[in-house]
């Protein structure tokens, strides 16, 4: 379903710009999208390239991870939330190479953003990206979220799932970190936080200040040798107020009574979606 029409369901409607946007995509190229869409998917991990996808030159760290992120935020559009502000304030947990930063840019053109990104091969990646698209009003942090502002070790995937290191994990990297909570004394129009597997510990950290955000998304890692954290993730947001829509982001056990299946770890990942009501 188009995103608008959906925002229009609700009584509101999304920037003009937008409108603009999506008329442009309808003019587009589509052979030429699926043809690099197949390319992107086609390479080996792990392999650098360029694409030409958003209409600019952007540096892509791994084609086939790259795929299902671009049909995620910009064809599925599953970022777009309603505003009336002319400037929201957005916060980007874990942008990767940027393509959550320029889709919020794209839609919501003067938006301040805050991204952080704790991998500095996938930071200097996302800074080039950002700064070639000529973006203004994007702060770009190195740095991992967590509880207080430290250094930790982390887990260098090199595409889309680095992580501060569990228990298990090879730690190949030690990231600076910083503390969610000390960017949510103001309004906040979105929070987005796709930290790999950090995600309740940060939220438990900024229950009282969770009143601040209108908007957040959640990407929720659970890890096949860890107990769950799923209820006490979904019970700090119902307690701040929030009402939440919960999708599954991809299928890895089709029968889970039989088999379970994990993947870098993980058996289950989960989108939350988290709105007032």
């Amino acid at each position: 379903m188009n995103a608008q029409k959906v925002l229009r369901g609700i009584g509101r409607r999304l920037p003009t710009s937008f409108e603009h946007w999506g008329k442009s995509l309808l003019s587009s190229d589509y052979r030429h999208k699926h043809q690099e869409i197949a390319r992107l998917r086609a390479m080996p991990h792990y392999h650098p390239t360029v694409t030409d996808m958003l209409g600019q030159p952007l540096e892509v760290v791994d084609g086939p991870t790259f795929v299902p992120m671009y049909e995620e935020i910009f064809e599925r559009q599953i970022y777009c939330f309603p505003t009336k502000e002319v400037r929201p304030y957005i916060i980007d947990g874990g942008a990767n190479i940027g393509l959550s930063v320029l889709y919020f840019k794209k839609v919501y053109p003067n938006s301040q953003i805050i991204a952080f990104e704790p991998d500095d091969q996938i930071f200097a990646v996302l800074k080039r990206n950002i700064e070639k698209s000529g973006c203004r009003d994007v702060t770009l942090l190195c740095r991992a979220l967590w509880l207080s502002e430290t250094e930790l070790n982390f887990m260098r995937e090199g595409s889309d799932a680095g992580r501060l290191s569990r228990a298990d994990d090879p730690s190949n990297k030690v990231v600076r970190t910083a503390r969610l909570r000390n960017y949510l004394n103001r309004k906040v129009d979105f929070l987005k936080l796709d930290i790999e597997g950090a995600e309740t510990e940060v939220l438990m950290d900024c229950a009282d200040l969770l009143g601040n955000i209108e908007n957040i998304f959640v990407e929720y890692h659970s890890f096949d040798n860890e107990p769950q954290t799923l209820h006490t993730a979904t019970s700090i947001l119902a307690n701040a107020g929030f009402r939440l829509y919960v999708t599954q982001l991809r299928n890895l056990s089709p029968q889970p009574f039989m088999n379970r299946y994990a993947s870098l770890g993980m058996d289950l990942q989960l989108n939350i979606f988290a709105f007032h009501s």
